[in-house]
């Protein structure tokens, strides 16, 4: 439960593949940036966004919010 995997490149987890794929980012590269970056799922695995490191609790709080 607490091994380094790799969330970039050839080896990286199939979960952050998946993830990566369907949620590229804005930037040139769908590669995750930097710890903290983190992925919304919703209660039936549909990724329903990404939000960058510097992103608060409380913004994804907000986003969670309007989806109910």
């Amino acid at each position: 439960m607490f091994h380094k995997i790799e969330v970039n490149g050839e080896g990286a987890a199939p979960l952050y593949k998946w993830l990566k794929s369907e949620q590229p980012g804005d930037a040139d590269s769908a590669d995750i940036t930097w710890n903290f970056e983190k992925f919304l799922v919703d209660g039936t695995g549909n990724v329903v966004q990404r939000f960058a490191p510097q992103t608060t609790p409380e913004e994804v709080a907000e986003v969670i919010s309007g989806l109910r």
